[in-house]
């Protein structure tokens, strides 16, 4: 099963591949830079960068609405530019969140005037965005949030609470916020979404959280009476907007990211060529297997792509790909054998943890089952809302 590319779409692909070789040709040492595991690489570069792909109007092509300096294209279109991105190992991108996440949930939640605020400086790539969802004690049981915020005097929300895991919020210009603005309220009721500047010295206080790779991506975040001018979906209805915002997560760029997974299985192979390993048929077979799965993986995508109707679609892709790249990464370190426990470099005092790619790949792909929904919770929404299993007891 392949995707339906007609000439339209390739003519688009050939003005994507040119453009997107020549701006990277212009940036030496950017390419695959800054993707999973190591988002601190060449930060300051790869902003520079998300401001170059505004400029050249490739930021916000998914957004069912053009007018906010973004082109609008078609659903093939788009398929194309995420493969094309990821096959010219550009780097990884630090406007994913507003563009993927924030921008449709304006489009479908927001007011006019909170679409020309915020939209456009998200497609010129000059304000970067968090999400401020997970707290201690509410991650998967996001509806345990106690994140609060109230008003202040001059009708503005005052937030306070902590929030964890937050991606890039050391970063970002803005988050988007779970907060409750009901006293006393429980669960899923009284929660809005809010809007949050980060440049709040004293009300914002913004902690790395270190990582199994070293490096530090995520953040612990605390609002201390943090200012929010803006609520999106209106007083009190948060979790459908939040629940709306979780739909957008996950599409076409999963056929982007299978292109990345392919390009490891690939070094994975050649490892295991080089070290001898691929004699052994047992490592053989997993290989192989691997490499079915990815194509299964890349059909299931393509066959659910545009279609809102299959429930439980985002958690099947979910369960698949999570489990798939966890098994990649403790293959990448069993073709290497003892080998793999070694540093690609002398530990010295100013580098003592270092790791090079197979090691990195092995190490971030553990929490692939936990982060954006772990497995559990993916089970829980296919057996509750596709198989119509009682509900669990609250």
């Amino acid at each position: 099963m392949e995707f339906g590319f007609g000439d339209d779409d390739e003519t688009f692909r050939s003005e994507a591949r040119a453009w997107l070789a020549e701006h990277i040709r212009a940036h030496p040492g950017i390419a695959g830079r800054g993707g999973p595991g190591s988002e601190h690489e060449a930060a300051g570069e790869r902003r520079a960068w998300e401001r170059e792909l505004g400029s050249g109007g490739w930021i916000g092509i998914g957004w069912r609405e053009g007018g906010y300096g973004n082109r609008v294209a078609t659903l093939t279109q788009q398929v194309v530019w995420a493969e094309e991105y990821a096959r010219a190992r550009a780097p990884g991108r630090h406007g994913h969140i507003g563009e993927n996440l924030l921008a449709p949930t304006l489009l479908a939640h927001g007011t006019e005037e909170q679409c020309r605020r915020f939209l456009p400086p998200i497609a010129r790539g000059e304000e970067l965005w968090c999400q401020g969802y997970s707290e201690p004690g509410a991650g998967s049981d996001l509806a345990s949030l106690r994140t609060a915020a109230v008003r202040d005097g001059d009708g503005r929300w005052r937030v306070s609470g902590q929030k964890v895991w937050t991606s890039l919020a050391h970063q970002a210009d803005w988050c988007f916020v779970l907060a409750r603005t009901e006293p006393g309220s429980r669960r899923h009721h009284g929660i809005s979404f809010l809007l949050v500047p980060m440049n709040q010295p004293g009300r914002i206080d913004v902690r790395p959280i270190p990582q199994l790779t070293g490096t530090s991506e995520f953040n612990e975040v605390f609002f201390d009476g943090a200012v929010a001018e803006d609520v999106v979906g209106g007083e009190g209805n948060g979790w459908r907007v939040a629940m709306g915002l979780l739909g957008f997560e996950r599409g076409v760029s999963t056929l982007a990211q299978q292109i990345g997974f392919q390009e490891e299985l690939t070094g994975v192979v050649r490892d295991a060529v080089a070290s001898g390993a691929i004699r052994d048929p047992v490592l053989a077979d997993r290989i192989v297997r691997l490499w079915a799965e990815l194509r299964t993986m890349r059909w299931n995508a393509l066959r659910t792509l545009g279609g809102a109707e299959d429930a439980g679609a985002p958690s099947v892709a979910k369960l698949l790909w999570g489990g798939w790249h966890q098994r990649l990464g403790e293959l990448a370190l069993r073709v290497r054998g003892a080998a793999a426990a070694a540093g690609p470099h002398d530990w010295t005092p100013d580098a003592p943890y270092q790791l090079d790619e197979q090691q990195r790949l092995f190490l971030f792909s553990r929490a692939d089952t936990v982060y954006g929904g772990s497995d559990e919770i993916q089970r829980t929404i296919i057996a509750e809302r596709v198989l119509g299993l009682p509900r669990e007891a609250l």
